[in-house]
């Protein structure tokens, strides 16, 4: 493969084409989950830059909000406060160090024996179909928790219909640089309805100053979050892992060797912390970066390096972040509607590209367990700390595979 050389101002142009392909995603986690999305644009930069000093610049990847996180930040958010949820936040990044760490002891192997794909598989699953709720309530105007009617239901299901299809048709029709960007696709087009519509109000955006400070949050440490966070952070090291694995067969490298999954790993743990600290969304490497990356053939990691500066930049552009907040709840409804549903293929995928044998009562006992625990929203423990969602359901995976008899192994990566 032959990696396109870029200098001075074509890396520059390069680095904002690959900001241009992750900003859907990377703004919508925030707006979700009622976190400022100038930060999470600025904890964005920061993260990538950190990785790619960890990694002494080798591995061509922009870092971003993670959705896997969505679910446990709206529950956290809600019994213990966004600052609680950025001190659990900080733990889960602190997870990812301490993975880095027993890698670089024991190697990678006792990742894959006690994160096997029927440990992973249903656990992404849970983390698209726990928000499917989420979801169609936004899709038809409503508060994610269905709490309140935001927009009249007719206006709203236009526009989040409309946004849907147009992310569909950009997903499945567009061709070259399009196809990666059918999120923000369906952003525009369902904004741009939503004005036609008379659903926007921006006089938010008219009193917002042009340049300002993020709104920056510092965290706090109460163990109920804390412990309430760890366990999620188990799915998105498997993904970091995938996504690692899939920069290297695009470029030609074997990253999990040079640097090792242990830097990279060591990279994401430090932006996710570093992120928390400040108020951010737990970052996470970018699949759609990794596409662009495939089709732009430019394998020069500085191009990162200028994209996570453009993102830093841009945080502090206030009529900007003022006009993202005050996108319409259909907008980003329609789109998720594809994108969580996309998540628990993902995990599917995982089950059945690693041939899971579901015939095998150990298999099928983990799988379903871990599906009803986690979408059914089981609860356990008390008031002051309990486990559900994603984190039990988690927990329930691991320590099933752990305990059961396993007559055939199949242990193999679990990207």
């Amino acid at each position: 493969m032959q990696a396109v050389e870029t200098t001075g101002w074509r890396t520059a142009l390069a680095g904002s084409q690959m900001l241009f392909v992750a900003f859907g995603a990377l703004v919508l986690m925030p707006l979700i989950t009622g976190m400022n999305p100038s930060v999470a644009l600025f904890t964005a930069g920061l993260g990538t830059l950190m990785f790619q000093f960890t990694t002494q610049r080798q591995v061509p990847v922009f870092l971003a909000s993670s959705f896997a996180f969505i679910a446990p930040i709206l529950y956290s958010n809600q019994t213990w406060g966004l600052p609680a949820t950025l001190g659990g936040l900080l733990a889960a990044g602190l997870v990812y160090i301490l993975l880095s760490l027993l890698i670089r002891l024991r190697g990678p192997g006792f990742i894959r024996r006690m994160l096997p794909p029927v440990v992973v598989g249903p656990v992404i699953m849970v983390i698209g179909l726990g928000l499917s709720s989420v979801a169609v309530n936004m899709a038809m105007g409503k508060a994610g928790d269905g709490s309140a009617q935001l927009i009249e239901y007719s206006t709203a299901i236009v526009i989040s219909m409309a946004s849907l299809v147009t992310t569909i048709l950009v997903a499945v029709f567009a061709r070259g640089i399009f196809r990666l960007v059918p999120i923000l696709a369906g952003v525009l087009v369902g904004y741009s309805l939503s004005w036609i519509l008379g659903v926007v109000d921006f006089s938010s955006v008219a009193a917002a100053p042009w340049v300002s400070v993020p709104g920056f949050v510092t965290p706090e440490f109460k163990l109920a979050a804390v412990l309430f966070m760890i366990p999620v952070a188990i799915a998105p090291a498997i993904e970091h892992i995938g996504d690692v694995l899939a920069i290297g067969s695009v470029t030609g490298k074997d990253y999990i060797t040079k640097p090792g999954l242990q830097r990279t790993l060591l990279g994401d743990g430090i932006a996710t912390s570093a992120a928390a600290m400040l108020g951010g969304p737990p970052n996470t490497t970018y699949s759609e970066v990794t596409g662009a990356v495939m089709l732009t053939r430019n394998f020069n990691p500085n191009v990162m390096i200028w994209a996570a500066v453009f993102a830093m930049v841009l945080a502090f552009v206030s009529k900007f972040g003022a006009a993202l907040l005050s996108m319409p709840v259909p907008v980003m409804g329609g789109i998720l509607c594809l994108l969580f549903g996309s998540i628990a293929v993902v995990g599917m995928n995982t089950l059945i590209r690693h041939q899971v044998d579901l015939g095998q009562a150990r298999n099928l006992c983990i799988v379903s367990v871990t599906l009803v625990f986690g979408i059914g929203g089981l609860v356990v423990g008390s008031d002051s700390f309990n486990l559900q969602g994603i984190s039990l359901c988690a927990v329930v995976a691991i320590a099933l595979n752990l305990i059961l008899p396993n007559p055939k192994s199949d242990e193999v990566p679990a990207a």
